[in-house]
């Protein structure tokens, strides 16, 4: 059974390898995505499902019990493939469009949890995949470090987007503070050039993130561009006003930002 099961990792390796899909975020634990085992009076995966559909909203943690399941599939290859899809379907509308050459048509990213990673903090046994409270201090000391790794779809759509003449703006919540070393973070793991990125200002900080992302496209839209695309992992980054024209979630079931 140990030789099956190590000869299934090393060709699922040898795959990815040939594919040339980096999974340097996800083989923490060589998990691999399933439901996991039956928990009484809980259904994980619904869980997850509903959180992903909106239909679970303004919830704190990843119920105790789902601690595993969430990351099982965080670590394992149903996020990565679910993550690969949403970039697929961003693509394809993607490349139907026809661009106007005036340089105004721009696709809005989200940096935690869809341009960059925060798995590799997440999976720590003090955060436990969001089942645990969030520490605003020990997840401002990882940000500060700027190794979190490129969520390889989101990257991969970057790319594709910029070839078909799209300008780039990163939207975050993350603090102004941390503009210096976001830029070198993004840059490290591949995200080399952009129109704008947009951090959130001292000024904002009581603002929700549906307010706050409404009114920064707004203000993107009256500076003349066009919001032909915008990826998020969370609601609130595809909510609100001025969402434009296509929206795209990636998964995220660790946390919940209203």
């Amino acid at each position: 059974m140990k030789l099956v099961l190590s000869m299934f990792f090393f060709l699922a390796t040898l795959i990815a390898t040939s594919q040339g899909i980096s999974h340097q975020i996800h083989l923490l634990k060589p998990h691999s995505g399933a439901s996991g085992h039956h928990i009484p009076g809980v259904s994980c995966l619904s869980w997850r499902l509903a959180v992903e559909t909106n239909n679970i909203r303004e919830w704190d943690l990843v119920p105790q019990a789902c601690e595993n399941y969430v990351g099982h599939y965080m670590l394992g290859h149903q996020y990565r493939k679910d993550c690969n899809a949403a970039a697929y379907a961003a693509y394809q509308y993607a490349k139907s469009l026809s661009l106007p050459k005036d340089g105004r048509s721009i696709w809005i990213f989200d940096i935690d949890e869809t341009a960059l990673s925060n798995l590799p903090y997440y999976a720590q046994p003090d955060n436990a995949f969001g089942a645990k409270e969030y520490n605003e201090t020990s997840f401002e000391e990882w940000q500060k470090k700027g190794i979190a790794p490129a969520v390889p779809a989101v990257l991969y759509l970057y790319k594709k987007l910029i070839s078909l003449g799209f300008k780039i703006v990163f939207l975050s919540g993350k603090s102004e503070s941390l503009r210096e070393i976001t830029i070198k973070n993004l840059k490290n793991v591949g995200y080399q050039t952009w129109e704008k990125l947009i951090l959130k200002q001292s000024s904002e900080s009581g603002t929700t993130a549906v307010a706050y992302k409404s009114q920064n496209r707004k203000k993107l839209e009256a500076q003349g561009y066009r919001i032909l695309g915008n990826m998020g992992d969370q609601w609130s980054d595809l909510l609100g006003t001025h969402v434009g024209n296509r929206t795209f979630k990636v998964p995220d079931p660790m946390y919940y930002i209203s």
